[in-house]
């Protein structure tokens, strides 16, 4: 009785295994921040940060899910090969031919989603309060992680949607392919020059290498925004950028993401936590 009590004691206490995977991946908060969803929750989880390269992509979602996993966080670079993977992708998902979220159905089906947006928007009108309907809205940017933004943007009625990218025609066919949901144009860099918005997005990779876009002077409206997709304990240099010229407010993701996390958390776990008390917390702990 007493074996059969300690096998099934055992049983219970085995975690459910998520992880995040990317390159680079060692700055990642999400680890702590669905460590602190699952304590605020009461699920019993693990979830781990994994470096992984393009080519190995494939190889190691696999065997993660053979293995047991149950659900996985995808970031640059692998939003869009996360797509390609996925047995199902959801609406929001297609639209953006990028997933970061991918969850393992009892079936066995792999349901690729992507959380980007909605955690971006909520982390803009919600915790920053700023108001998105009919404003000029610059994305800097069109890999995977602008792909993600560009339909819950357009959903808050903006005035316009520009996209810039080193790589023209990149920014354009993006912007085409969105271009049947509102005002959405993409260009160069070069092209921004005596143009003006009230909220500037950096959805490209500089921040991650401290780096900057090329960006011409006089780009930011008056009271106008500035926003890093990525984030840091120290400001991005985006960051450090918007303070410069001008910019009312210029923040990072940390809060976009939360928010994508616990939309993601919810896909996987079914219960939504409070993302409040734990962007509190990381601010916290950010270096002084």
């Amino acid at each position: 009785m007493g074996y059969l009590q300690g096998k099934k004691n055992a049983m219970m206490t085995i975690k459910d295994r998520y992880a995040v995977l990317g390159q680079p991946i060692k700055h990642s908060k999400s680890p702590r921040i669905h460590q602190l969803f699952a304590a605020q929750t009461g699920q019993l989880l693990s979830y781990h940060a994994r470096e992984v390269p393009v080519e190995q992509f494939t190889t190691v979602v696999t065997a993660f899910f053979t293995e047991g996993g149950k659900g996985l966080n995808c970031t640059v670079p692998l939003k869009e090969l996360a797509w390609n993977y996925a047995d199902e992708n959801t609406g929001r998902a297609k639209l953006s031919k990028a997933v970061n979220t991918l969850t393992l159905r009892e079936d066995g089906v792999i349901i690729g989603d992507n959380t980007d947006g909605c955690g971006l928007v909520a982390d803009l009108t919600v915790n920053h309060g700023i108001k998105l309907a009919g404003s000029r809205i610059l994305i800097l940017g069109a890999g995977g992680a602008s792909r993600g933004i560009i339909a819950p943007l357009i959903e808050q009625a903006p005035y316009s949607l520009v996209i810039a990218n080193r790589t023209i025609e990149k920014a354009v066919n993006l912007a085409a392919e969105f271009c049947d949901k509102g005002s959405v144009t993409g260009c160069g860099f070069a092209a921004l020059a005596h143009q003006q918005y009230d909220l500037i997005l950096n959805a490209t990779s500089a921040s991650l290498s401290d780096q900057l876009p090329p960006l011409p002077e006089g780009l930011i409206a008056e009271n106008g925004i500035c926003y890093d997709l990525a984030y840091g304990n120290q400001p991005t240099p985006f960051v450090r950028w918007g303070l410069g010229h001008g910019a009312a407010k210029s923040l990072d993701g940390l809060g976009m993401l939360v928010e994508q996390a616990a939309e993601a958390f919810f896909i996987w776990r079914g219960v939504r936590p409070d993302t409040q008390a734990v962007i509190e917390l990381l601010n916290t702990e950010r270096d002084p």
